[in-house]
């Protein structure tokens, strides 16, 4: 977390346990262990006076907290983890614990299958309830975070033998546009460390980033950063089936997402530079990311 806020949330990290405490005693929670310290919120395993398991999480960003909250309560009912208690003075809530222990139960052998169209229910739900006017847009994440990085790397970052292939995928990463017909509540942190699966098997979406746009960024987040270089294909084809969004219209969001995610990786000189490189080139063949 120190990586990702800064020092200054050294603070926020030392009054944690009391957070959590205050939290505890409010809901009336047994407090058990630490279960995860990512790099936005901490979590710790507790339990309700008739033994019922939850995760108690504190966020450092109140903000952050808020949409988290207010998106899993828009999709409850839905495939998400459901919220039990919430305080905004806390930035804190308590969170079922999906199949009963922490990480959930195991993935079911049709696994991309199910996610997807775990994935279209919730799309599904976010377009038909109200959404609130504060979420952050896809517009707006395009527009001053995406294309801005993406144009101080290409001043920074050696693409080394990926040039040409960089190079041929920006002019349509800088005109994506966005089709107001598929708006609705994004998760837009679709690795699959954020799926977990229930007693039954059925996936279930925690630790969203929620914004509200088009479903096709969604998909294509899916489709790249799931399992990144592995089963690319399946889930290109499996959500195009499923959202019913043409393999053609999918692909130019899979390939912006691609460049984005290749850069940053040759920034930082992550190790899956490669694994990405690999991954655009696939989708930049006439024969899969382009066919109808």
């Amino acid at each position: 977390m120190i990586t990702h806020y800064g020092p200054e949330i050294s603070g926020w990290l030392d009054i944690v346990p009391d957070l959590l405490d205050q939290a505890a005693e409010r809901w009336k929670l047994t407090l058990g262990a630490y279960h995860d310290a990512g790099h936005a919120s901490v979590i710790a395993m507790a339990g309700t006076l008739d033994g019922r398991p939850l995760l108690l999480k504190a966020w450092a960003d109140p903000t952050r907290f808020r949409n988290e909250v207010t998106a899993l309560r828009i999709w409850a009912g839905g495939p998400t983890a459901d919220v039990v208690e919430a305080a905004d003075d806390l930035a804190a809530a308590a969170l079922e614990m999906i199949g009963g222990e922490p990480g959930g139960g195991e993935s079911p052998s049709r696994e991309p299958q199910m996610v997807a169209a775990a994935l279209h229910g919730l799309h599904t739900i976010g377009r038909r309830r109200p959404r609130p006017r504060h979420f952050p847009r896809l517009a707006t994440y395009l527009e001053q975070e995406i294309r801005p990085r993406v144009r101080r790397r290409l001043e920074t970052v050696d693409f080394g033998p990926w040039h040409e292939l960089v190079n041929a995928a920006l002019p349509e990463l800088m005109a994506l546009e966005e089709d107001d017909g598929r708006a609705t509540v994004l998760h837009a942190d679709l690795y699959r460390e954020n799926v977990l699966f229930d007693w039954l098997g059925h996936p279930r979406f925690i630790d969203p980033l929620p914004m509200v746009g088009d479903a096709a960024f969604d998909w294509a987040f899916w489709i790249m950063y799931y399992d990144l270089g592995h089963g690319t294909d399946t889930r290109l084809a499996t959500a195009s089936r499923i959202a019913r969004i043409p393999v053609p219209v999918l692909a130019p969001w899979c390939r912006a997402l691609a460049v984005d995610g290749l850069l940053y990786y040759l920034e930082t000189a992550d190790p899956r530079a490669p694994r990405m490189a690999d991954v655009l080139a696939w989708l930049s063949a006439p024969t899969s990311g382009n066919r109808s």
